[in-house]
């Protein structure tokens, strides 16, 4: 079993642009990344399945003709998980544009009150016991 390398291609520009979306402050964008990190998903579980086969049911086929469950099941809890997202980032960008007019993520007050306080520098102590980071004579 091979993969197409068109097929391949695909999931890495899928994967390539759902991560660059969800780098953003956009909401919205956010919410597209996370969908076509979920197309991109789903398309390379099935790639992963390899190509179609037969029903697994004994006696059937021969076990060599089986079709591996696995891929397809994998795909769809990835489309609930999908799903679940897209509805969790929809309530939020809608949320936010409620209350603030708009769907960008702002920084926290918080953090850059943290970033811009001065840390505290110690003074090397040079083991003569005075504190003052000095060598005597």
């Amino acid at each position: 079993m091979t993969i197409n390398l068109v097929m391949a291609a695909t999931v890495g520009v899928l994967y390539g642009t759902g991560f660059t979306l969800l780098l953003s402050r956009s909401l919205m964008r956010v919410l597209i990344g996370v969908v076509v990190l979920g197309h991109g998903t789903n398309l390379l579980l099935q790639l992963a399945g390899g190509p179609p086969g037969r029903a697994p049911i004994l006696g059937a086929v021969a076990p060599e003709e089986f079709t591996d469950a696995l891929p397809q099941a994998l795909a769809l809890t990835a489309i609930v998980i999908t799903f679940a997202l897209t509805t969790f980032l929809l309530a939020l960008g809608y949320r936010s544009f409620v209350l603030v007019g708009h769907d960008e993520v702002q920084d926290d007050v918080e953090d850059r009150r943290i970033s811009r306080q001065k840390t505290p520098s110690a003074g090397l102590d040079d083991g003569d016991g005075d504190g003052d980071g000095e060598a005597t004579p």
